[in-house]
């Protein structure tokens, strides 16, 4: 074993040799070094501003929903590892990710069929990507390369999901010119409105030939905003996209497995997709792992083609140790009454951000499922609303000009409270 660090020296390391999310190299700012994490807390190296531990009020990233060093899926873990960790998906298979699929395609929506296990959530999106445009190459309309999708999106960092996120002040922007030209929506308004379901319509309808599929994130849009819009769109999508013969994908990565008061966001709508991308909370933030999903028709249409095979395949695709965990952590959720959980995180966020509309620079606070969100009227001092919300034993991660919350369902009373002070305290300081 090599001699433990020092937070000292690891931080030293981390400043000379690693490269954060959306950061510069080198960063300028210290990150907090985490020591351990236990039920929604994350234990640091070292106090930081009177604080040494955090209730992570981001289910680090919106995947660790059952919280931290559980032992169910520790459990799951541990024994997967006493078989087989990794093994290659090609010419071979194995239970867990036998059993990850069949249980995939049980809890979503109808007609959803066949899974493709991907390494993370922007995968997911690139297979979903290249599903759509080789079945119309396979059943002989090669024509319809182009994606539509809804202005405010985001749908992950590699190329062709980074085409389809918001092509205007996004993070992405610098891009322009290099990713293929996609067709873009106005943004969806929160409630229903018949003009901009006619636009949306419209727009499919005028671009048909060239279209291979609308993809958006249903209900809820992620990182390009935290913005919420009638599930009525949605309908007016299914609809759109059934006259024209144009196919619908549901980017779920970050509102599948209950985030938003549904199993799926789609459910608010009562429609299916013919592609759906999972990812996040399917292994509990355990282990990266992804899948896209598509009904008989896709796969069926590819499999006729010239070149009758998915052009994919990841070296830890199926991978058995992320599988064995997303089977536990499906298996986890389901087995509780995790709807009453994330409708109690509902009242509470409601409960404790009301506060917040009344803060100078607020403009609009909103809360759906076991989300809620603060927007401000600039954007978000990152350092002094981070350490507010430190200040307070809540790690949060605003961006923009927005301070939000996706909290582990196993998040109790006390603590939401606490985290909803955090929000307050951030956007007081921000």
């Amino acid at each position: 074993m090599p001699e433990p660090l020092t937070p000292a020296e690891l931080l030293r390391l981390d400043r000379e040799h690693v490269w954060h999310p959306y950061g510069p190299m080198p960063g300028r700012t210290e990150p907090l070094l985490v020591e351990s994490a236990s039920g929604v807390r994350l234990r640091l190296a070292e106090p930081a501003h009177g604080q040494d531990e955090l209730i992570d009020g981001m289910s680090s990233w919106w995947s660790a929903i059952h919280g931290y060093n559980h032992p169910v899926l520790n459990e799951a873990a541990r024994g997967q590892l006493g078989r087989m960790s990794h093994v290659m998906f090609g010419g071979l298979t194995h239970e867990p990710a036998v059993r990850l699929a069949a249980k995939l395609v049980e809890i979503t929506p109808e007609p959803l069929r066949h899974v493709f296990l991907a390494d993370s959530g922007s995968v997911s999106v690139e297979v979903a990507v290249k599903m759509c445009l080789q079945h119309w190459r396979s059943v002989g309309r090669p024509a319809k390369q182009r994606l539509l999708t809804w202005r405010g999106g985001y749908h992950g960092d590699t190329w062709q999901p980074m085409s389809v996120c918001d092509p205007e002040g996004g993070m992405h922007e610098l891009w322009q010119g290099a990713l293929p030209r996609q067709v873009f929506a106005d943004a969806p308004p929160a409630e229903y409105d018949e003009t901009y379901a006619a636009h949306l319509g419209d727009l499919i309808a005028r671009h048909a030939d060239e279209l291979a599929a609308v993809i958006v994130e249903p209900v809820v849009q992620g990182a390009g905003g935290m913005r919420f819009h009638s599930p009525a769109y949605l309908r007016v999508l299914r609809e759109a996209c059934d006259a024209n013969d144009v196919l619908l994908v549901f980017d779920e990565i970050a509102t599948g497995f209950g985030r938003t008061g549904t199993l799926f966001a789609s459910e608010h709508a009562g429609v299916s997709p013919d592609v759906l991308c999972v990812g996040k909370a399917l292994t509990g933030g355990y282990l990266t792992m992804a899948a896209t999903l598509c009904t008989s028709r896709v796969a069926e249409g590819i499999s006729r083609g010239e070149v009758p095979v998915l052009a994919h395949g990841p070296t830890f695709m199926g991978n058995p140790l992320a599988a064995a965990v997303a089977c536990a952590s499906i298996d986890l959720l389901l087995g509780q009454d995790w709807q009453v959980e994330v409708k109690r995180l509902e009242s509470g966020l409601r409960e404790g951000l009301a506060e917040a509309a009344e803060l100078p620079g607020v403009r609009d606070v909103r809360v759906l499922g076991a989300i809620g969100v603060v927007q401000l009227d600039h954007d978000v001092d990152m350092a002094a609303a981070t350490r507010a919300a430190v200040r307070e034993g809540v790690w949060l991660r605003p961006f923009r000009d927005l301070i939000y919350t996706m909290p582990p369902y196993v998040t109790g009373d006390e603590d939401l409270a606490r985290i909803t002070r955090a929000v307050c305290a951030a956007a007081s300081a921000a």
